[in-house]
């Protein structure tokens, strides 16, 4: 008696409901691409640098790239659209402020972005354009030289710091006209082009020497009472990380507004070194719900220090919330990688159930120390 009552409590309600439930989530997922995108798909990326220039620019060679990626497997492509203070396509926006030097166009005059991800999408391959300096630009750009009170200082009043792209300046993150420049630079991407997502990487963050300059020194003091301590001071550190933070939340709101099936991306480097060092504060930005997918850089030649990083704890936790990724350096110039390298590190990261993207595409084959043949031949068994 009581296995049929069972039988028919579970017949005639709880089936009926579990496939409302399983209905409806269908539904939403199919009515939101990027979602379904997002839940079924591994991250197999791969970042297109300003170095990949001569290839986004030539019409031929970019469809035999985008050709050869969709062969081995690849589905996304970081294409570089915010570099050095200008911007990597045909922006009304940056011609408003004054930066008129550089108009970027394909060899026949094409808009190379526009292209790509034409391209790209034939192939069946996501776009998601890059804004790889963040707040971040020359100081002898147009930019910092026009918009000097754009500019955040040291302590000491000096502007300047050292990067990988060499002598920098940063962008107050906290001054109002910044995060509506930057805010309206990315909803000209999301609103103009035919975009799968958008990333920021390393750099929409702020080095802790930074913050006195006089807007945020009169913020600090009126919100805490206090003038702004040493840079390693942990409130201080705080008090800018969600400035940042907050900035970061409106973005993803200003862009879901324009697109709501658009990934918001981010590429940082591992937490303790991104949040104590560069106030990027990503772990809350996951635990807050504004990033759809996270790739962390983690360019190391030493295996032993390359699976540390890969299982660090944080990582652990986001993965099981949005699809989560290791960015492998597959070469620089002058400077190749080889490939026994990046397999081993492709394949740790695999076995640990996230997906991988390779910095940057011509290092995958053309400026590596094996031959065009043997890397291809060693991306072809890598990415499953």
């Amino acid at each position: 008696m009581r296995a049929r009552w069972t039988r028919t409590i579970w017949q005639r309600y709880l089936l009926p409901l579990l496939f409302a439930i399983s209905l409806i989530t269908i539904l939403v997922i199919n009515s939101h691409p990027a979602l379904s995108q997002a839940i079924s798909r591994p991250i197999r990326g791969v970042w297109m640098t300003i170095n990949d220039k001569d290839v986004l620019s030539d019409r031929a060679r970019l469809q035999d790239a985008v050709s050869k990626l969709e062969q081995l497997r690849f589905n996304t492509i970081y294409p570089v659209v915010w570099n050095a203070g200008y911007a990597i396509y045909p922006s009304a926006l940056t011609q408003t402020i004054g930066i008129q030097s550089f108009v970027y166009r394909g060899n026949d005059g094409q808009d190379m972005l526009a292209d790509l991800i034409a391209q790209a999408h034939q192939h069946q391959l996501a776009v998601m354009p890059w804004f790889e300096f963040g707040f971040m630009t020359p100081p002898t750009s147009e930019l910092a030289m026009q918009h000097p009170e754009w500019l955040t200082q040291k302590q000491d009043g000096s502007q300047t710091s050292e990067s990988d792209a060499g002598e920098v300046v940063w962008l107050n993150p906290f001054h109002p006209e910044v995060q509506q420049f930057i805010t309206n630079l990315v909803l000209e991407v999301v609103t103009n082009y035919d975009i799968d997502g958008i990333q920021f990487d390393d750099h929409m963050s702020l080095p802790r020497e930074f913050g006195y300059d006089r807007y945020t020194t009169a913020l600090y003091t009126k919100e805490t009472n206090q003038s702004p301590p040493s840079p390693h001071d942990p409130e201080w550190t705080r008090w800018r990380a969600d400035k940042i933070s907050a900035f970061m939340t409106q973005l993803n709101q200003a862009v879901k507004q324009k697109k709501p099936n658009a990934v918001f991306s981010i590429s940082p480097n591992y937490y303790d070194f991104a949040y104590k060092l560069h106030l990027q504060d990503w772990l809350t930005w996951v635990r807050k719900g504004i990033v759809d997918e996270l790739i962390v850089q983690v360019y190391r030649n030493d295996l032993q220090q390359f699976l540390d990083q890969i299982s660090r704890s944080e990582l652990q936790e986001v993965k099981q919330k949005i699809p989560t990724g290791i960015g492998i350096l597959a070469g620089l110039r002058n400077r190749p990688v080889p490939m026994w390298q990046i397999q081993s590190q492709a394949r740790a990261t695999q076995e640990r159930g996230l997906g991988v993207a390779f910095f940057y595409y011509e290092s995958l084959w053309d400026q590596a120390s094996e031959s065009v043949q043997e890397r291809l031949s060693g991306f072809a068994q890598l990415l499953y």
